[in-house]
């Protein structure tokens, strides 16, 4: 009985928290997902009501958790269930981290999460599959939540890829569209690579520390001498897992793609889930990559690099969701800069407040595809502020924070990236700065375009009408919460100790407020016209349009590797092995060959879900004999 009470506690009251809630933070979602997908497929509204009621269960009890402990300093640690033991030297649990980083990381999945899935009970209104979305949906959430409780490597890492089987159901939604069925797979193949990377360095560092536990690792750490070499290498091999789920370059195509998912799951992946995770890792792994400087300057580079990369590409791009896709990449460089700059608080800031206003935006952008009837093409659009008051006034709020205006969240948080770049790398500043002028830019193009001048489709315009209260009242959440989250001063104390940086000039401060206005005001000068269009900026870029225009040909580069450079590579073995090991009389080796190729071509079904329960497999049984030696 004593056990019991000490379990499940006997309190709801402030002084105390059932330690249960912890894990049903963790489970509710995925005991609504398994209940829409085996009871409910066919009762579109219970099965809403189930998904919506489980994520609205999980913000509530994270918002008790998170006031707890930062009005109260009050922590909880649940016990870990004991997973694997192998001899007795490792153990691996399945616990639960409950620190200030993972009460803030569990508040914005929830309350963001909860917003998403209220508004998609009218995007999806009427859509086949509304069941299975709000299942797949739930099951998103879940994996997403795995990740922030995570207490070692890995579990984490099994959380990482649901996380990446979830995003591959959700972008897939649509899958009688080949394009959609691309992207999923796009999305799902490219963020292996990264992954392969994250899973070697987390057993190089097994090899060393004999250990996946968080907390004793990073006791260990220091006692353990690891060569600069072998820590800047197990630093960049776990940062691969980030740089494939935070789309940073070079694995950074897959994530335009995603927009052939429904709007609600693009607000999802690109502001709370699974953009967010990389750089969550990294902020949970810090006191691993700050040793060494080597990692910490490849993060720094490849982050900012993604950053201005990006945000060049956004200014060119027409359809109203892939300009805001663009902007999540850049501003995910933000992020991962921040941390490459020995900054994973200011990062984890700027996370918080990117995740209310690239929601708001992702949301607006679906309400004005609803009121066009799913047109997506910025051109076709125009005068909308008339008839989508609403969604155009949340929808400034949100591109304003997004660049960096004051008093709204998005100044504070990326005022402190800006300012720590400038004390630890000023060339990095100086791409900081452009990259902030040109967000400023094409946020400003978007909204002309979309809200203001003519409208270049009278048809659409005659018919379009403000959204419903149930995809409204999320926006304006949102909205709010884009304005006043960065009000709190205490947000970067809660996470851990200010950084020099914060104590900045104000004289510094006052310079960087006018770089978006800046960005604005150049903008207006092209785009606020009753006919707007890119033909002065296509006349003075000349070629460096058709470039960013292009996205730099990446997809084409990886379009040519695998055509002909693998190609080129079967050729070669093909070549060799009926020219030289036939005629050399090899013929056992060729037999033996041929037969286990035919019996492994049975397991090529073509289906991705069976690729990734193999890939699962596979690396469960690699950790699993890892572990075992």
């Amino acid at each position: 009985m004593n056990h019991l009470i000490y379990l499940y506690g006997t309190d709801w009251g402030m002084g105390q928290f059932p330690i249960c809630s912890v894990w049903m933070i963790l489970f509710t979602p995925l005991v609504a997902a398994a209940l829409i997908t085996l009871l409910t497929g066919r009762q579109k509204g219970l099965s809403a009501a189930l998904s919506i009621g489980a994520i609205l269960i999980s913000f509530a009890l994270s918002l008790r958790l998170f006031l707890l402990f930062a009005l109260k300093g009050i922590q909880h640690h649940p016990h870990p269930i004991q997973w694997l033991v192998v001899g007795n030297t490792v153990r691996i649990n399945f616990g639960m981290t409950t620190d200030a980083l993972a009460l803030l990381m569990l508040l914005v999945v929830t309350g963001v999460g909860s917003a998403i899935h209220i508004y998609s009970l009218g995007y999806m209104k009427g859509d086949p599959g509304f069941s299975r979305f709000f299942a797949c949906m739930s099951l998103f959430t879940f994996s997403m939540l795995g990740i922030v409780i995570s207490s070692n490597f890995i579990q984490i890492f099994i959380f990482w890829e649901l996380v990446g089987v979830s995003s591959y159901l959700l972008i897939g939604y649509w899958f009688e569209r080949p394009s959609a069925a691309d992207a999923g797979n796009k999305a799902f193949l490219t963020t292996r690579i990264g992954d392969v990377g994250m899973m070697l360095g987390i057993l190089l560092l097994w090899s060393h520390a004999h250990t996946f536990e968080f907390t004793e690792l990073k006791a260990k750490l220091p006692t353990l001498g690891l060569p600069v070499g072998t820590l800047a290498l197990i630093g960049a091999l776990i940062f691969a897992g980030a740089v494939g789920k935070s789309a940073q370059v070079p694995l950074h195509v897959w994530l335009p793609d995603a927009m052939e998912g429904p709007t609600p799951v693009s607000a999802l992946i690109h502001a709370a889930t699974m953009v967010a995770a990389g750089v969550y890792m990294l902020c949970r792994i810090s006191w691993l990559i700050l040793p060494s400087q080597t990692a910490l300057w490849l993060i720094a580079w490849i982050g900012a690099i993604t950053a201005l990369m990006a945000a060049t590409i956004a200014i060119a791009q027409n359809d109203i969701k892939r300009i805001l896709a663009y902007s999540t990449l850049s501003q995910l460089g933000y992020m991962v800069m921040a941390v490459g700059l020995g900054g994973p608080t200011q990062a984890m800031f700027h996370l918080t407040t990117h995740a209310f206003f690239k929601a708001l935006l992702f949301l607006g952008a679906g309400s004005v595809i609803i009121a066009l009837h799913h047109e997506q093409d910025i051109w076709k659009m125009g005068g909308l502020w008339k008839k989508t008051p609403i969604t155009f006034w949340t929808f400034l709020i949100g591109t304003l924070a997004l660049a960096g205006v004051p008093p709204l969240s998005g100044f504070y948080s990326k005022d402190e990236i800006l300012l720590l770049a400038i004390e630890r790398n000023p060339m990095l500043f100086v791409m900081a700065v452009a990259t902030a002028f040109l967000t400023a830019y094409y946020m400003g193009r978007e909204v002309f375009v979309v809200f203001f001048g003519k409208p270049r489709d009278y048809h659409a315009y005659d018919h379009a009408q403000e959204s419903p209260w149930v995809m409204t009242l999320p926006l304006i959440f949102l909205a709010a919460l884009s304005i006043v989250a960065g009000w709190y001063s205490k947000v970067p104390d809660f996470l851990g100790p200010p950084h020099e940086a914060q104590r900045h000039s104000s004289l510094l401060t006052g310079g960087l407020i006018l770089v978006p206005l800046f960005g604005f005001l150049v903008a207006a000068k092209i785009y606020w016209k009753a006919e707007p269009s890119d033909a002065p900026v296509k006349v003075a870029l000349g070629n460096l349009w058709t470039l960013v225009e292009n996205k730099y040909y990446f997809d084409e580069l990886y379009h040519w590797i695998i055509q002909y450079v693998q190609g080129t590579i079967a050729i070669v073995c093909d070549v060799f092995d009926r020219w030289i090991l036939q005629r050399l009389g090899i013929g056992g080796l060729s037999v033996g060959t041929g037969l286990l190729g035919r019996t492994v071509r049975l397991l090529q079904t073509g289906s991705i879900s069976g690729y990734a329960f193999l890939i699962g497999l596979g690396v469960t049984v690699i950790i699993y004999y890892a572990v075992v030696r």
